[in-house]
């Protein structure tokens, strides 16, 4: 029989559980920035007097692509950091 029990101080697969942890991380910021992009899209939607279909739709496309984006290129979230602040900022414009 296999002996399944632990062997003291030798740390099995400790690599995996840490790169495990660190796309966790990366997963949870991208879920995150992504459902702040489908908040400022529905503010666009509700409150939008002319363009709102264009203004949402893009800004969610738009800030889709710039979380693809960051999450597979460098996990920095300036891209889509900056891009959701701009998609921000234009829908209040358009909505006041």
């Amino acid at each position: 029989m296999a002996n399944h029990g632990s062997t003291g101080s030798q740390s099995h697969g400790f690599a995996d559980h840490q790169r495990t942890y660190d796309n966790f991380i990366k997963g949870s910021i991208a879920l995150t920035i992504v459902c702040l992009f489908i908040l400022v899209a529905l503010v666009a939607f509700a409150f939008a007097p002319s363009g709102n279909m264009l203004l949402g739709f893009g800004g969610l496309i738009l800030g889709t692509l710039a979380v693809l984006i960051d999450a597979r290129a460098s996990g920095r979230w300036l891209l889509s950091g900056g891009l959701l602040v701009i998609f921000g900022l234009v829908t209040a414009v358009a909505v006041s």
